[in-house]
C-alpha cells in the first residue's frame, strides 16, 4: 500500500495497543493538514540501484510530524539516521542504472498529475513474512482533537 515511513522500526502489531495510547497523545497536539505529490526524485543505492518517490509538498510539515512521532519512540530512529536526516518520501518504484531512472522520471513527470490530500490521521502498518508480505493496517489514530 502507498505509505510514507514515519517511525521505522516500530513495534510488533501484537503491542500496537500499547503503542496507538503512546501515539494518540502526540497525534492529538497536530493538526490535520493537506499535503500534495506532485514532483519525482530518487535515492541512488550502489550499484547503480535507484529507488524512485514523491515528494510531500510541504515537506516541513511531514518532517514536523514525524519528530513529533520519533520523541514518543526514541528507539524507532532508522528514518532519521542519514546524513541529510529524515527525507519524507512516497516509494514508487525501482529501477537499475542511472540512464533508465532519469528516463523513467522523465516519463513519470510528464505524464502525473498532482495529487492532492487532506491528512487526518496516522496508521499503524504491518505485514507478514513472504508470501504473505501484504500491508495492513492495524490501527488508526487521529490527528488533532476535531
Amino acid at each position: 500500500m502507498p505509505h510514507i515511513t514515519l517511525l521505522y522500526p516500530f513495534r510488533p502489531q501484537r503491542e500496537f495497543d500499547a503503542a496507538a495510547t503512546g501515539l494518540a497523545q502526540v497525534c492529538e497536539r497536530i493538526d490535520r493538514f493537506e499535503l500534495t505529490l506532485a514532483t519525482f526524485n530518487f535515492f541512488q543505492h550502489p550499484p547503480e540501484s535507484y529507488t524512485l518517490w514523491l515528494t510531500p509538498d510541504p515537506k516541513e510539515t511531514v518532517i514536523k510530524l514525524q519528530t513529533a512521532l520519533w520523541t514518543a519512540f526514541l528507539d524507532c530512529d532508522n528514518t532519521r539516521r542519514f546524513e541529510n536526516g529524515f527525507t519524507p518520501h512516497l516509494s514508487v518504484g525501482q529501477v537499475l542504472g542511472q540512464e533508465q531512472m532519469s528516463q523513467l522520471i522523465e516519463t513519470l513527470s510528464s505524464t502525473w498529475t498532482p495529487v492532492n490530500f487532506q491528512v487526518t490521521a496516522v496508521s499503524l502498518i504491518w505485514r507478514s513474512d513472504p508470501p504473505d508480505d501484504v500491508f495492513r493496517v492495524g490501527q488508526t489514530i487521529a490527528l488533532g482533537t476535531s
